[in-house]
C-alpha cells in the first residue's frame, strides 16, 4: 500500500462554551518534521499531538494548528508579542520603502496592527475543568489525525495506480529493446562488412586476426543484454515495493536512479536508431515516475 506525503484534514468541537478547530496539513519532506502551533496553556496536549503524529507518519513536513475561536466564554485576549514585532517591522520597512519612492502613507494606528491575524489571540482561562476540556480537544485531534491519514492513503492509492502503469510501460519498452537486438546485430554486421570491403578494395591485404579482434571488441562494447537484465530486475523490485506495506519512498527513489542509469547506458551503447528511440522513451517514463515518487511516503 502506497501512502502520499501530502494531505489535509480539520476537525472542530465545543465544550462549555469553548470552541476550537484543528487543522493538519503536510507536504513532502526528506524525513519527518512535525510542527505545531497551539495556544498557550496547551503544552500537555502538544506533547500528545507530536507523539501521535510521529507514530502515524514516517515522512513529510506536517503542520498542526489548534485555533481557539474568539468569543470564548471565560477566555481573554492576549497580545502575541513575536507576531506583533514581525508586523511592526514589516510596516516600518514598507514606510521606509515608500519614502524612498516619494510616496506618503497614512499614519499607522494601533488598531491597524491589532487587527492583523495572529497579533491578538484568545486564551482559555485555566480551571478545575481543564482535564475535561483537554480530553475533548484531544478527542477531536484524534479524529482530525484519522481523517488526515485517510487523505494521505487516498492520494497514495492514486499514486500507486500511476506508478504501476509507469512500471508496466518500462516493462513493455524493455521487451521492445530486447526484440530489436537481433535486427541491430544484423545491421551492425552488415555495416562492418561493408566497411571492411572498402578497406580491402583500397589495400594490399587485411590482417584476418586483426579483423577478428576488432569484431570481438565491437561486440563487447555494444552488448546491452546486461543492461536489459538489470532493467528486468529493477522492474521486479519496483512491483515488489508497490506491494509492500509501510514507507517505500526512499527505496523507490533510489530505484528510479538505477532505472535511469541503465537507460542512459542503453542509449550510449545503442548505435541503432530504433533502439535509441526506445531508450529515449524509457528515459522519459523513468523521469515521470521519479517525479511521482517524490510524493511517496
Amino acid at each position: 500500500m502506497v501512502n502520499s506525503m501530502t494531505g489535509f484534514a480539520s476537525a472542530g468541537g465545543e465544550h462549555q462554551g469553548i470552541n476550537w478547530v484543528w487543522e493538519i496539513r503536510s507536504v513532502n519532506g526528506r524525513g519527518l518534521d512535525v510542527r505545531t502551533r497551539l495556544p498557550e496553556g496547551f503544552e500537555v496536549i502538544e506533547k500528545h499531538v507530536k507523539a501521535a503524529t510521529a507514530q502515524a507518519c514516517a515522512r513529510g513536513t506536517v503542520n498542526i494548528g489548534l485555533r481557539i475561536k474568539q468569543g470564548v466564554e471565560g477566555g481573554a485576549p492576549v497580545l502575541n508579542l513575536p507576531n506583533l514585532d514581525a508586523v511592526i517591522e514589516a510596516v516600518k520597512t514598507t514606510e521606509d520603502r515608500a519614502v524612498e519612492k516619494g510616496l506618503s502613507l497614512a499614519v499607522t494606528r494601533a488598531a491597524d496592527l491589532l487587527s492583523v491575524r495572529g497579533v491578538i489571540e484568545m486564551t482559555v482561562a485555566q480551571s478545575d475543568g481543564d482535564a475535561e476540556l483537554h480530553k475533548a480537544i484531544k478527542g477531536d485531534f484524534e479524529q482530525a489525525l484519522a481523517d488526515f491519514l485517510a487523505a494521505r492513503q487516498a492520494e497514495g492509492a492514486s499514486l500507486e495506480a500511476i506508478l504501476t502503469k509507469q512500471v508496466d510501460q518500462i516493462d513493455d519498452l524493455t521487451k521492445q529493446s530486447a526484440g530489436l537486438i537481433e535486427a541491430r546485430r544484423a545491421k551492425t554486421e552488415a555495416d562492418f562488412r561493408a566497411n571492411i570491403q572498402k578497406i580491402m578494395d583500397n589495400a594490399d591485404g587485411v590482417d584476418e586476426a586483426r579483423i577478428t579482434q576488432e569484431l570481438a571488441v565491437m561486440a563487447v562494447k555494444s552488448d546491452v543484454m546486461e543492461e536489459l537484465d538489470r532493467l528486468r530486475a529493477h522492474i521486479d523490485a519496483a512491483r515488489d515495493l508497490l506491494k509492500t506495506r509501510g514507507p517505500i519512498g526512499r527505496k523507490f527513489d533510489f530505484l528510479t536512479q538505477e532505472f535511469n542509469r541503465e537507460a542512459n547506458t542503453l542509449c550510449s551503447k545503442s548505435n541503432y536508431t530504433d533502439l535509441t528511440q526506445v531508450g529515449l522513451e524509457l528515459k522519459t517514463v523513468i523521469d515521470q515516475m521519479r517525479e511521482q515518487v517524490q510524493n511517496v511516503e
